[in-house]
């Protein structure tokens, strides 16, 4: 074996290793206490790490009537759940329909009957707000065939790591390129249910507007909707307090077909943008900003 590849073998083994043995220490522990020894963690080094700087900028750039004092309050909170999260993920099996009412609330739960009895599929649409995975576990307990697209981890030991736990409340997991979306597509003509993100950039995707700014947008969601007469929900999580949360399933968004398909594509995905950036707006402490979401 090449030295090179020796030493890419032995970085992916050890960083699997402590991959697994944090999963295995959070989940062997309360989740209450999991998240907030992460939540601490992460709220005291996240301020120091260099996406810290671009989420400021990003904050500022979205909500521009916020002082500094403000922008620097929400980050810090934004940090402490973000924590939060990692000590959740690897608990995510215990949030299952025996613990649900403990840990969450559903709202607009006929909206999933809904969905679930849709012959031609139903997406869910959704962003990096809340503890978003929950998702997958409603879902999942309401017997939704569900399906999500994920991006690999460059390492694939721990890509599977991860897989592995997703995989306990998501039925099938396609990866993000041309094969994972012919699966995507299969799924949803034989009457699956899709969740997906809409709040990730994508250079060569659409221009929105989000939060006032040009964000590119991938038009994914909107062109299986139109294409293949899917309904499409938007959902969302809130942590409400500690590891309480609430998972509210809005009414679809209506799918206008016209005989221009690309302002119909345009007009589906602002609905689903705008949606999200209402959201965000409510709890901005929620959302993801360090992730770039503009041209920045």
């Amino acid at each position: 074996m090449p030295a090179n590849n020796l030493f890419k073998f032995m970085r992916y083994l050890i960083e699997a290793i402590i991959t697994q043995l944090l999963f295995i220490t959070l989940s062997k522990i309360p989740l209450p206490l999991a998240s907030w020894v992460t939540g601490a963690v992460l709220s005291f080094l996240g301020p120091k790490l260099k996406a810290h700087s671009r989420a400021y900028k990003q904050l500022s750039m979205a909500m521009p009537s916020l002082n500094n004092t403000q922008v620097e309050e929400i980050l810090s909170s934004m940090w402490w759940h973000l924590g939060r999260l990692l000590g959740e993920y690897p608990n995510l099996p215990k949030l299952s329909i025996k613990n649900k009412n403990q840990f969450i609330e559903i709202v607009g739960i006929e909206h999933i009957k809904t969905a679930k009895e849709d012959p031609k599929g139903a997406i869910f649409m959704t962003g990096h707000i809340g503890n978003w995975e929950l998702i997958g576990n409603v879902l999942n307990d309401e017997g939704l065939n569900l399906a999500a697209v994920y991006r690999a981890a460059n390492n694939p030991i721990v890509n599977y790591l991860i897989n592995r736990i997703r995989g306990r409340t998501i039925k099938h997991l396609f990866p993000k390129g041309k094969e994972g979306a012919r699966s995507l597509i299969r799924h949803l003509k034989s009457g699956g249910q899709v969740c997906m993100l809409v709040d990730q950039k994508m250079n060569d995707g659409i221009s929105l507007s989000f939060f006032n700014n040009e964000a590119m947008t991938a038009p994914a969601l909107a062109e299986l909707a139109l294409k293949y007469n899917c309904s499409v929900w938007p959902i969302r999580v809130e942590r409400l307090k500690n590891v309480k949360f609430r998972v509210t399933v809005y009414p679809s968004l209506e799918v206008t077909k016209t005989d221009n398909h690309n302002e119909d594509v345009v007009r589906l995905m602002q609905k689903a943008t705008t949606q999200l950036e209402n959201w965000i707006s409510e709890r901005p402490e929620q959302w993801l900003w360090p992730h770039r979401r503009w041209g920045n």
